[in-house]
């Protein structure tokens, strides 16, 4: 156990899925690692926890598309490491109407890449789908093969399980209060709220939905990062049909485009139950949550009864879990070096904007590369920087909307 005042080449603050992976990446270099997190290991208060979460390739954001595919290598490495599963493939089927602009920059992102696609109108979808799918006919579907369901908290226990065993010190309820530069030796401070300190030579800052706040404390800089809370419902498959949409199933995993952005995955945590949620929430404090009552199921509901072919129960979700968003004006991801009086010695990964989870292999890995030799390769970080939001304070420009209420 890290004793006051240790010292380590590399303290990650933020122990969810980003800041193990990046400790576990750090580790396997061969440093001196320490990982704290302000509450207990493992729990639900923050973005990194639950059941399921989907990796797919088809992204309107054509610069995502090297960091997913990085990544399906780096689970597996990383399951081949541990000796379990923790992502578990399926294909990918997403829908929406034939001009929706955020579904033909997939398609064209398919289309760069050489990804294998299927581009499907409403009876080839049928057909596909075994009627399971039912979509207008002013709509189209793109299937791929590269989907799949990642088992989050499972996913964050194997990070720190392979951390631990490269010698990684993880703490927990050590809430980091502020970070200072070491104007003597170099490297920084970091103290934490029960007045224990520690020494690093670097620091990686991943904290979620705390990124603005603790950012502000130890910089001054307002990075418009906004905690949502965002609810996930489960519903129930109408009885006979269970198998039918089961992982290990030819059933998808899936994202409806349009108002809402509506995504869902295979059964696979709850024996007969779907996923199927909104990509959206409501502003909140990460210290002050409502928790709950979550969002209007409305338009939801009528989603499940209309495309879903009646085969799932529509009445409503029969089981829902909160969760965290941490959501950019853009919706793109934070990747930087805090700069100023910390130079190169503080690196911060925030602003996930629900949708990060499949990529925190890769993340974890450049938030290395920055962190250990100040630099990323293999990656184009330009859309990641701090600044973007000094010369716009909506960030990247995107021609197609963007869908997060």
């Amino acid at each position: 156990m890290a004793v006051s005042g240790e010292e380590f080449d590399v303290i990650v603050v933020g122990a969810g899925v980003m800041g193990s992976s990046t400790a576990y990446q750090v580790s396997k270099r061969g440093h001196k690692v320490l990982l704290l997190e302000q509450f207990d290991f493992l729990h639900q208060r923050g973005s990194s926890h639950g059941e399921s979460r989907t990796i797919r390739a088809t992204y309107p954001e054509e610069y995502y598309y090297p960091m997913v595919m990085e990544s399906y290598k780096l689970w597996e490495e990383a399951e081949s490491h541990i000796g379990y599963k923790v992502y578990f493939r399926a294909q990918q089927f997403d829908m929406g109407s034939s001009d929706d602009k955020c579904l033909r920059e997939v398609i064209a992102t398919c289309q760069k890449h050489s990804i294998p696609h299927e581009i499907l109108d409403r009876q080839q979808v049928s057909d596909k789908f075994s009627g399971r799918f039912d979509i207008p006919d002013s709509w189209v579907g793109v299937c791929t093969s590269d989907g799949g369901v990642i088992k989050p908290t499972k996913a964050v226990s194997m990070f720190q399980t392979l951390a631990i065993q490269n010698g990684t010190v993880l703490r927990d309820y050590m809430e980091v209060e502020d970070i200072r530069k070491d104007g003597v030796k170099g490297g920084v401070w970091v103290y934490t709220s029960n007045g224990e300190k520690f020494w690093g030579k670097k620091c990686v800052v991943t904290v979620g939905a705390w990124t603005t706040k603790l950012v502000k404390t130890v910089s001054g800089i307002d990075l418009p990062i906004q905690p949502l809370e965002t609810m996930v419902c489960y519903w129930r498959i109408k009885e006979g049909h269970e198998d039918k949409y089961a992982i290990g199933s030819d059933f998808p995993t899936f994202a409806s485009y349009g108002e809402p952005y509506i995504y869902g995955t295979p059964s696979l945590e709850f024996p007969g139950l779907i996923k199927v949620a909104v990509h959206g929430g409501y502003p909140c404090d990460p210290d002050k949550r409502p928790w709950g009552p979550g969002m209007a199921l409305g338009t939801l509901k009528q989603w499940v009864e209309e495309r879903l072919s009646s085969l799932v129960d529509s009445g409503g979700p029969v089981a829902t879990q909160l969760c965290m968003y941490s959501m950019t004006p853009d919706e793109d991801f934070v990747i930087d070096f805090l700069g100023g009086e910390f130079g190169k010695d503080v690196v911060v990964g925030g602003g996930f904007s629900g949708h990060g989870f499949k990529m925190s292999p890769v993340v974890g890995r450049i938030l290395t590369d920055l962190v250990l030799t100040g630099e990323a390769k293999g990656i184009e970080l330009k859309h990641f920087r701090i600044g973007r939001f000094e010369e716009n304070p909506k960030g990247n420009f995107k021609e197609f909307l963007h869908h997060v209420m």
